[in-house]
């Protein structure tokens, strides 16, 4: 929760909280949220395609999820619930999690910080497309074909979350 005793909830979400402090509004997130770089061992980069009613439309982005928001699971560490995400989301297993950085996603209205994990070590074990209140595409994307297929996506009118680029940054720099 909030640090500073001068913060006004305006509104109680399940995942969100509305607050005001000295005059500026903004969103509290009550989960970490973790981001996860993962590439197949063909350099294929996993990345998926869901509907996002905020804004109306599909967007394509990195696998991603909140930590410790199901019932029992309220205490999962990082690790577990980015593993547990990734094949959620894609049907893809990693060997290895590392954490690579935590960033603000949007520090003008909220307070979330991602926490991006490289996956290593991939296996395939399942189909992914989310849980049954998910309606997740799953894509597999060659390195070498990744900024073509990325403006077609956009020129299809799908939006296209920016730590993807953050993403194939860190990529670049680590091989």
């Amino acid at each position: 929760m909030p640090e500073d005793n001068q913060d006004k909830a305006l509104h109680h979400g399940r995942y969100l909280t509305l607050l005001e402090r000295r005059g500026w509004e903004f969103i509290h997130r009550l989960h970490p949220v973790v981001v996860m770089i993962a590439w197949t061992p063909a350099r294929e980069l996993l990345l998926v395609e869901q509907y996002r009613e905020p804004l109306s439309a599909h967007t394509i982005e990195l696998p991603a999820g909140l930590v410790g928001d199901e019932q029992g699971k309220e205490d999962e560490g990082l690790m577990l619930a980015a593993s547990r995400e990734l094949e959620e989301e894609t049907g893809w297993r990693a060997a290895e999690l590392t954490e690579i950085m935590r960033c603000p996603t949007s520090a003008g209205i909220s307070d979330e910080i991602a926490v991006f994990i490289h996956c290593s070590g991939l296996t395939r074990v399942g189909r992914g497309g989310g849980t049954a209140s998910e309606n997740i595409t799953v894509h597999r994307v060659p390195a070498e074909e990744i900024e073509d297929w990325l403006d077609a996506q956009r020129a299809a009118g799908k939006h296209l979350d920016p730590k993807i680029y953050s993403a194939l940054f860190w990529s670049a720099s680590r091989r």
